[in-house]
């Protein structure tokens, strides 16, 4: 067995690899350096504690499932971004069963705050990303943003009824492209 893992990066892979394998409750300290091939006390080098371990985890699903594609003119239309992020959610709904609905509990135990924290971090960039493209959309009419209801207000609002769906495993975004439609069109 090896002593020393080589990356961090290497860890959270084989971490990704339990979750696709087993499911979100594989992933311990113990199962990790098991298919690392390193001893438990490596794990530690890296991570202060198995919340460590899973905060980091679910960030580095939430950035491969979400991790933006070559093509950035796909993300500058609001109606071609929802179809994406849609997409991406069947993409990591299929890679990692049960992911969107298990993870919270994940950060439940012991921590939480810091997980919760790296959870919130991921989807704050994915708020970003959507008021960038509100801003951006030449579609958008010049007189739907205002004081009281600003893009990024509508980028929470559209968040919610994607979170919504992905906990539901839901992946029709035509509901949400008809409210994009109607409320900014």
């Amino acid at each position: 067995m090896n002593t020393v893992v080589t990356s961090k990066e290497e860890i959270l892979k084989n971490s990704r690899v339990l979750i696709q394998q087993q499911g979100w409750s594989a992933v311990s300290i113990r199962s990790v350096a098991a298919a690392c091939g390193v001893s438990v006390g490596s794990i530690y080098n890296y991570f202060d504690s198995k919340a460590d371990l899973m905060g980091a985890t679910i960030e580095s699903v939430w950035r491969e499932i979400f991790h933006q594609q070559e093509d950035m003119a796909k993300l500058e239309d609001t109606q071609a971004c929802i179809r994406w992020i849609y997409e991406r959610m069947q993409y990591g709904c299929k890679k990692y069963p049960g992911f969107f609905a298990l993870h919270p509990l994940g950060l439940m135990h012991e921590e939480k705050s810091k997980g919760k924290q790296r959870m919130q971090q991921a989807w704050g960039h994915i708020l970003d990303g959507f008021c960038s493209v509100l801003k951006q959309d030449s579609k958008i009419r010049p007189d739907a943003f205002d004081g009281r209801f600003t893009a990024e207000k509508f980028a929470g609002i559209l968040f919610s009824l994607i979170v919504s769906a992905m906990l539901r495993e839901d992946f029709d975004s035509s509901a949400v492209l008809e409210v994009v439609r109607r409320t900014l069109y």
